[in-house]
């Protein structure tokens, strides 16, 4: 049974999780079937280091995963409460996530539309390829063409189902 498109709750969407280090401002992007606490606890763990300080938002799936448990440090903003900075530690927020998605959905919605589930990982790379390599990481329009042509090299064009 499908929801109709106007249908409250997340079950309908596709899912994507994104990870974005503020120090090297490059954004990984992974789809996932679900965002259960064990699903993503894997997922995070592969691409974060332990000692890593994890910000996230209020949702369940990341409650308990710091001090000590899976990461050293974890902070998070409680969205529902209105809140999207912490008032006490001022770099606990998820702006930098959110300014990723606000690119990521335009994106989606104003220049492709529709995306199947089964292409969603392509474009999920080609959004973090653009994020990863712009003008405020030091790269210009010529570079990122550079770096796309280099990534081709030797590689045929082929497409499979």
């Amino acid at each position: 049974m499908t929801k109709a498109k106007n249908a409250r709750g997340g079950s309908h969407k596709m899912k994507v999780l994104t990870l974005v280090d503020r120090d090297t401002k490059r954004a990984k992007s992974i789809v996932v079937d679900d965002i259960k606490k064990s699903t993503l606890i894997p997922i995070l763990q592969e691409n974060i280091a332990r000692e890593a300080y994890v910000m996230t938002d209020e949702a369940r799936q990341y409650q308990g995963i710091g001090a000590g448990k899976v990461f050293d440090a974890h902070g998070w903003t409680n969205h529902s409460a209105g809140e999207y900075v912490n008032l006490e530690d001022r770099e606990m927020h998820t702006n930098t996530v959110e300014g990723f998605y606000s690119i990521f959905k335009r994106g989606m919605k104003g220049v492709y539309q529709h995306c199947g589930k089964q292409h969603l990982h392509r474009y999920a790379a080609e959004f973090d390829f653009r994020y990863n390599n712009r003008v405020a990481n030091g790269v210009d329009d010529a570079e990122r063409g550079q770096i796309a042509l280099r990534s081709v090299a030797g590689k045929r064009l082929t497409y499979v189902n």
